[in-house]
C-alpha cells in the first residue's frame, strides 16, 4: 500500500511540473499568402537548383539534341593547357571596346597623377571654408529631390576619371547574404565616391593571364567583379548591394578596386560529358557526348580527359548517332566519365546606369512576427 501511495504521489508531482502552452495564431494563412510573391519564389527556387548543380558538376552542360554541337559551341575552342596555352587579348573584341579608354600602363599613370597633385600648388578653397556652388543644366527631378532635405556631396575628379573603361574589383561575399547571386545579375555598386547599377561578370582571382569565369558568387573564396564603369583610381572601397522586390537594398559583397584593365581576360568554360560504352584496354567506345557523325569530326582535335585523371583523344566516329572510338593513356573504368573542355572569352554587357533608386526604409514585416505564447 505504501508503494502504491508513493507511485500516485510521484505521478501527481510530474503532472504539476508539466506546463501547458497555447500558441495563438498571429497571421492567418490567407493573409500570409497575400504577402508571398509566387513568381519570385519560383525564380529563387530555380536559382538555388542551378547553384547546387554548379557545385556538384562544375561547368558541365548537356549537349543539345535540337541544335548541332558544332553550331551551338562554334565560338568555343579547345586548349592544351588553360594556364600556358596562348590567347591574344586583342582578338574578337566587342563593339563596346570602341567606346572605352585604355591606359598603356595604369600603375605608372596613377603614380604620376598622384605625384603631380602633391607637388602642384592649387589655388582654391581650403579645408573648413564655406563655399557656394553654381551648377547649370540640373534636371528638375534632381532639384526636387534635394529640396526634401537630402544631403548633397560634391567631388572633384582626377584626370581621366570622366572616361569609361573596364573596372576589376576584388570582392568577398558577405556572411549575412545566403541567397544565390548569379553572374550578369543587376547589382548596385558603391565604388569609392560613385554609385551606379550594372550587371557584372565573376571570375577567379589568380595571377595567371587567363581567369576562369564563375557562374555564381561563391562564399568560400574572393572573386573578381568585371564591369563597364567610369575610371576610378585606387584605393577605393567597393560595396555590392542587391535591390529586393520590396525596394530594400541588401548587402551582397564587400571588397576593393583592383585595376582598370580591359585586357584582363575572363574565360568561360563548358564541359561536355560522355559515357564509356565499350572498353578495350586503352581503347573505348564513348556515347552521349555527341549525337551526329559531323559533330564528332568537328571536335576531333580537342583533347579528352576523364574524372579519374585519364587523358585521351578521338580516333574516329562510329556510325551516324555520335558514337566514337577514343584512345586513352590508360585503361578506363566502367564508372568513369569522359569529359571535353571548351573555352571562350566573355565580356561584360554595357549596362552601366548612374541612376540608383533610394532604398526603402526598413519596416518590420507582419509575416515574420513571432506567434504569441501563453505559458501557464
Amino acid at each position: 500500500m505504501e508503494e502504491e501511495s508513493q507511485d500516485e504521489s510521484s505521478e501527481e508531482e510530474e503532472e504539476e511540473e508539466c506546463e501547458t502552452m497555447t500558441i495563438g495564431e498571429s497571421v492567418r494563412d490567407d493573409l500570409y499568402d497575400e504577402k508571398v510573391d509566387e513568381e519570385a519564389e519560383e525564380k529563387m527556387l530555380e536559382k538555388y537548383k542551378q547553384e547546387r548543380l554548379e557545385e556538384m558538376f562544375p561547368d558541365e552542360v548537356d549537349t543539345p539534341r535540337d541544335v548541332a554541337a558544332r553550331v551551338r559551341f562554334q565560338k568555343y575552342r579547345g586548349l592544351k593547357s588553360f594556364r600556358t596555352s596562348p590567347w591574344d587579348p586583342k582578338e574578337n573584341l566587342p563593339q563596346d571596346y570602341a567606346r572605352i579608354f585604355q591606359f598603356q600602363n595604369f600603375t605608372n599613370t596613377r603614380k604620376r597623377i598622384f605625384k603631380e597633385i602633391k607637388e602642384k600648388d592649387v589655388e582654391g578653397a581650403e579645408v573648413g571654408w564655406y563655399v557656394t556652388l553654381h551648377v547649370s543644366e540640373v534636371p528638375v527631378s534632381v532639384v526636387e529631390y534635394f529640396k526634401r532635405g537630402a544631403p548633397l556631396a560634391a567631388f572633384s575628379l582626377l584626370p581621366h576619371e570622366q572616361k569609361m573603361s573596364v573596372l576589376n574589383m576584388v570582392v568577398s561575399r558577405h556572411p549575412g547574404n545566403t541567397e544565390p547571386v548569379k553572374a550578369k545579375e543587376e547589382l548596385i555598386f558603391h565604388c569609392g565616391f560613385r554609385r551606379f547599377r550594372a550587371s557584372p561578370l565573376f571570375s577567379q582571382h589568380t595571377a595567371a593571364d587567363k581567369h576562369k569565369f564563375q557562374r555564381f558568387l561563391t562564399a568560400d573564396m574572393a572573386l573578381v567583379v568585371t564591369v563597364y564603369a567610369p575610371i576610378t583610381f585606387p584605393p577605393a572601397s567597393v560595396l555590392l548591394f542587391k535591390q529586393n522586390s520590396n525596394g530594400m537594398h541588401s548587402l551582397v559583397a564587400t571588397g576593393h578596386l583592383l585595376s582598370v584593365d580591359p585586357d584582363r581576360m575572363v574565360i568561360k568554360r563548358v564541359v561536355l560529358s560522355g559515357h564509356p560504352f565499350k572498353i578495350f584496354t586503352k581503347m573505348a567506345v564513348v556515347r552521349y557526348m555527341f549525337f551526329s557523325r559531323e559533330d564528332v569530326l568537328w571536335f576531333k582535335p580537342v583533347e579528352l580527359r576523364t574524372k579519374w585523371g585519364r587523358r585521351g583523344h578521338i580516333k574516329e566516329p562510329l556510325g551516324t548517332h555520335g558514337h566514337m572510338k577514343c584512345s586513352f593513356d590508360g585503361k578506363l573504368k566502367s564508372q568513369d566519365t569522359v569529359l571535353m573542355n571548351l573555352y571562350k572569352r566573355v565580356f561584360p554587357k554595357w549596362t552601366y546606369d548612374p541612376y540608383v533608386p533610394e532604398p526603402v526604409p526598413w519596416v518590420k514585416s507582419e509575416i515574420s512576427t513571432v506567434p504569441e505564447m501563453d505559458m501557464k
